[in-house]
């Protein structure tokens, strides 16, 4: 069989196979799509600090993030959120409100650079009620319920999580329990390789033993006091736990034998041992293993993603 093609036939086969291989090229040797677009970071950080750390009035402040953000790469951008980084009804803000405040702008945050920005990935770090809200926002995204690609996402730092779960990764000596506040529903989602979370031993705020049922529900109204009706099924679902807990463990009897006044006078000390240690906010110093402190690590961890 011979094959008799004219000239133009040949050009438009040259012309498929040289798209083909333009194609090809781009598959094994990456396209623009994995690289920062011109005049965009490589990464770009969105760090919320903790209760107190910062305020609605206030210019960004780092505090404890701070040795986690200074010294990253020239690629990557960081920008703090600012929010009430309350927790008490006479500050203004209740917990659940403020949280829901840093929540929001940090999703705003994210959102605009994915939007602007498309070869840009994000990170989210966040310490206390920051780890609260960063944490809030990357279930968010993991589970799909957010604008922001799960695949955007570099990764998730979290450094005492109220919401800690006991399957969350965890670095650095394994803490006992799980966050005061209870862990969220549905995890990460398609973010759970991706996030790492660093709970001190002795902080209470990340580690609270699971029959402590008192601190459990002291935790769970805080969250609550947002009183959002979009998380009212929310809400029953992590009430739901506690109770399920509660009554595989003894019931109300359990509860009350934590209401008496024996055992309020033990949990008075036992917060002032933890008020005085400092462990929540020690983070600076607290190892991790490998030379490295909580830190460190976390500014490591982050700085390799650029």
């Amino acid at each position: 069989m011979v094959l008799n093609w004219s000239n133009m036939q040949l050009k438009k086969v040259a012309a498929a196979l040289g798209a083909c291989a333009a194609v090809a090229s781009g598959l094994v040797l990456g396209s623009g799509s994995v690289t920062a677009d011109p005049g965009c970071p490589s990464l770009y950080v969105v760090a919320i600090p903790g209760t107190w750390e910062t305020g609605k009035d206030k210019t960004p402040q780092p505090g404890m993030l701070a040795g986690v953000t200074n010294g990253m790469p020239r690629s990557v951008d960081v920008d703090y959120v600012t929010y009430a980084a309350t927790a008490f009804p006479w500050e203004g803000d209740v917990y659940g409100a403020s949280k829901k405040e840093a929540t929001d702008r940090a999703r705003d945050l994210a959102t605009s650079m994915a939007q602007r920005c498309g070869g840009t990935r994000i990170a989210l770090v966040g310490y206390s009620q920051g780890a609260d809200a960063a944490g809030d926002l990357a279930a968010e995204i993991g589970t799909g319920l957010s604008s922001v690609p799960a695949d955007r996402v570099a990764g998730v730092g979290l450094i005492s999580d109220p919401r800690r779960s006991p399957a969350d990764v965890q670095v650095g000596p394994i803490a006992q329990g799980a966050g005061a506040s209870g862990a969220r529903v549905g995890g990460f989602g398609w973010l759970s390789d991706r996030t790492r979370t660093i709970c001190a031993v002795d902080d209470l705020y990340c580690a609270t033993a699971t029959d402590d049922f008192v601190t459990r529900f002291a935790g769970f109204l805080a969250q609550a006091s947002e009183a959002n009706p979009a998380n009212v099924w929310r809400y029953q679902i992590e009430a739901g736990a506690i109770m399920n807990d509660l009554m595989s463990r003894g019931g109300i009897p359990t509860l009350q034998s934590q209401l008496t006044d024996s055992a309020n006078e033990q949990r008075a000390k036992d917060l002032e041992q933890f008020y005085r240690s400092q462990s929540h906010t020690l983070y600076g110093s607290y190892p991790v293993g490998g030379g490295q402190t909580a830190i460190s690590w976390m500014h490591n961890w982050i700085a390799g993603m650029a």
